[in-house]
């Protein structure tokens, strides 16, 4: 059995909300951790006292549950184990893969006193008549792999191993956590994210879109994987699609709108499975989200070196994919952000403030600095402003923007 690792902050969320009257769903791309995390929740109810006939923990993709396939077969088995008298922890894995779930768990709720705690790797889970029945009474935890701080954590190192190398490491392997048996072989850990992928795109994508197009699907995510950061619509897309023949190929008589309008539905159903991140516009001086455009990011970058290969070329895009997605693991709403013909990075805000920021490679020579505090200056609210790159620099600001070593960042909090 692989080693777990714990998750400490993921961990702390579901201890915070241990006993409250809401559904506790985590959510997230297949292997990220999801069922480990329960795993050690259940080790912590039974460290803290929690009789294990008291805790029901059902993995619903497991063949040892294959005959509880509807909400009522599985109603009728779990109601059947709960212990009377006493509070019973619910903790089930992937119940998408019962049909009707939500109605099992909501009559659940009703009927007895009990604690649920979800996991699914698909954001249709989250649907409208979900919603419907559980309206204020769920909470969504998004996981992701590995951020950079826990991957230090996870794989072993040289003492003597600089972090730059360490995290040069981390830009080629990504983080997710299967990949440590492996201990870097590349050969050996992209077969491993190759079949993670094929998994995903077989069972959380095509299985529940029964008319897409595998080919064209994976055709896609290798342009938005050689696109990262790139400010595109899904008819710019549909366009480059079309014109090497992939639209055409399934429906010859489609016209580019068309196109377009088939590019937003598969990219819809990749951020569903949570393979990419889209991070819309937002009009910095007008205070509003603009409909048109969008950034797409990839949720762990081993997948996209797996695809790609691992190249260098486009390092700056590869970084910024890094800090979008550790911005989204400290719970802020990210944004690209337009202020006038400028645009900076991302917006990023919580109900506690804002933050602006750039992300590149380098800003020691003049022009790439000018470039990315332009946009910066350009704001006049007093909100935090801040420029991330691979620099190591003795000047921590300029103008008051203040400017960090993006590795500092990623170790800071």
């Amino acid at each position: 059995m692989l080693e777990r690792i714990d998750r400490p902050e993921y961990m702390k969320r579901l201890i915070e909300y241990k006993d409250k009257d809401v559904v506790k769903i985590v959510t997230g791309m297949r292997r990220c951790g999801k069922s480990t995390l329960l795993d050690l929740f259940e080790d912590h109810l039974l460290g803290s006292g929690v009789p294990k006939e008291h805790i029901i923990h059902m993995n619903m993709e497991s063949l040892r549950f294959r005959e509880y396939a509807d909400h009522i077969s599985f109603y009728e088995h779990v109601s059947g184990r709960i212990a009377a008298g006493a509070k019973n922890y619910l903790i089930f894995d992937e119940l998408q893969a019962v049909a009707g779930w939500e109605k099992a768990i909501e009559s659940f709720r009703l009927d007895f006193d009990v604690d649920i705690y979800i996991t699914g790797s698909n954001a249709y889970m989250l649907s409208s008549e979900f919603s419907t029945l559980l309206s204020g009474r769920y909470v969504e935890l998004r996981m992701m792999p590995l951020s950079f701080k826990e991957f230090l954590s996870f794989y072993e190192f040289a003492p003597d191993a600089p972090m730059d190398d360490r995290f040069q490491k981390y830009l080629q392997f990504g983080g997710m956590p299967i990949l440590r048996q492996f201990q870097f072989n590349e050969a050996r850990s992209f077969e491993a994210l190759e079949g993670i992928y094929s998994t995903v795109i077989l069972r959380d994508v095509l299985e529940r879109n029964k008319t897409a197009d595998q080919a064209l699907l994976h055709k896609l995510v290798l342009f938005l994987c050689g696109n990262i950061g790139s400010i595109a619509s899904p008819n710019n897309i549909g366009n480059v699609l079309a014109d090497e023949g992939e639209i055409q190929r399934i429906k010859k008589k489609a016209g580019k709108a068309v196109a377009g309008k088939t590019v937003d539905k598969y990219i819809r159903m990749l951020k569903s499975a949570f393979v990419f991140y889209s991070a819309g516009r937002y009009d910095v001086k007008g205070k509003q989200l603009l409909k048109t455009l969008e950034k797409n990011y990839i949720v762990d970058l081993g997948f996209r070196n797996m695809l790609l290969g691992f190249r260098d070329a486009d390092r700056g895009h590869i970084l910024e994919n890094v800090v979008y997605l550790e911005l989204l693991r400290r719970d802020y709403r990210v944004c690209v952000g337009k202020a006038g013909d400028a645009e900076i990075d991302f917006v990023a805000e919580k109900p506690s403030g804002k933050l602006y920021v750039q992300v590149a490679e380098t800003i020691m020579a003049e022009p790439a600095r000018e470039r990315e505090l332009r946009p910066l200056r350009a704001i006049r609210d007093n909100y935090e402003k801040l420029v991330l790159s691979m620099d190591k620099s003795y000047i921590a600001s300029y103008d008051g923007i203040k400017t960090l070593n993006i590795i500092d960042f990623l170790l800071s909090e």
